[in-house]
């Protein structure tokens, strides 16, 4: 297992920036922004590349950057982030970095852009690895005033990008109650969706306390499963204001291509329609696409783009579980591409 290296301070062992945490002869950055997960999967992929660029899709506080970074001098970061207060704690952590980090205000689904206007960091380079830590980051559901969870009575915006677009409340205002069922149904609330959509949609909630009250009104409380009731409405609206499922379509394309030969595409999702949409991308991209029936072989001439090393997400320890609760729900999954 690869070794990071640390920094003795006179009362405490940490990172350049952060705190860490050892378990079981492990040292794990502790993360005042964001607990990264999958820590040490994804410096044991990443770190390994050759010299070049990896892209850091999702950057957040820099968690994951500030990781590789340490362990992987051959690499530069080029961090993309739409929330600027995760620009910012990024800029400020990966400081000492200097010129092998840089952040870009842009969402994944923009990276050949971002590349392009940052040509002169790239320089020669090759991309050999592109991360997409994907959903909601810890920082943003524990901020009560971004509105994302229902822990606290706040505005209801969910925006990643609070300086942008409409939020959750303007979009509850103009949508009509078949368009809102189609969009909670597709983010697993099945049974009562009608029911919570008309509730939700009469209420026009403003902030988050009124929304999970209104859900609560709508489901029965003998059919309510565990966990909050409004746990998957919350979700589908976050989804929905962000653009996600679009998102993470344009993403997975952009990432691929901007890979070199033998790049790794390291994706970690939260839910279970975000990890469909990784797994059927992934295989997409290693059949080129082949719809020959299996006892036949190929036929069609498809050209795979990548390889996946196993058709299973990896899923958190039990340990890192103990430590990141939030890691529960985590899926871990790798493709590298392949030359024509």
């Amino acid at each position: 297992m690869r070794s990071l290296p640390i920094v003795k301070t006179g009362r405490e062992t940490s990172s350049a920036l952060s705190p860490v945490l050892t378990i079981g002869g492990l040292q794990m950055a502790q993360d005042t922004y964001h607990v990264p997960v999958f820590e040490t999967e994804i410096v044991d992929l990443l770190a390994g590349q050759p010299a070049g660029v990896i892209v850091d899709a999702t950057v957040g506080g820099g968690g994951h950057a500030d990781l590789i970074l340490r362990a992987a001098p051959q690499l530069r970061i080029l961090g993309i982030d739409r929330d600027p207060d995760a620009r910012a704690t990024a800029l400020a952590r990966l400081s000492p970095y200097g010129d092998r980090f840089r952040v870009a205000d842009a969402t994944f689904a923009d990276l050949a852009s971002v590349l392009a206007t940052h040509a002169d960091f790239v320089g020669n380079s090759p991309v050999v690895g592109v991360l997409m830590d994907l959903g909601v980051s810890s920082h943003q559901l524990d901020d009560a005033t971004r509105g994302f969870s229902f822990r606290a009575d706040a505005p209801l915006d969910m925006r990643m990008d609070p300086t942008r677009g409409e939020t959750a409340a303007q979009y509850l205002a103009r949508v009509d109650v078949h368009e809102f069922v189609r969009v909670l149904r597709l983010n697993g609330e099945q049974r009562f969706a009608g029911a919570i959509a008309r509730t939700v949609l009469d209420a026009q909630p403003q902030t988050t306390g009124e929304l999970a009250a209104a859900v609560e009104r709508a489901v029965p409380a003998a059919a309510r499963r565990r966990g909050h009731v409004a746990t998957r409405v919350f979700q589908a609206l976050r989804v929905e204001v962000n653009g996600e499922d679009e998102q993470l379509a344009r993403g997975l394309e952009a990432a691929l291509d901007a890979l070199s030969i033998g790049g790794l595409l390291v994706v970690v999702s939260y839910h279970s329609g975000e990890d469909r949409a990784v797994k059927a991308y992934f295989h997409e991209a290693a059949t080129g696409g082949c719809r020959c029936p299996v006892e036949l072989g190929c036929v069609c001439g498809a050209v795979p783009r990548a390889s996946v090393a196993r058709a299973s997400a990896t899923l958190a320890t039990a340990l890192e579980i103990a430590r990141n609760p939030r890691s529960r729900s985590a899926r871990l999954r790798v493709a590298k591409k392949v030359a024509p």
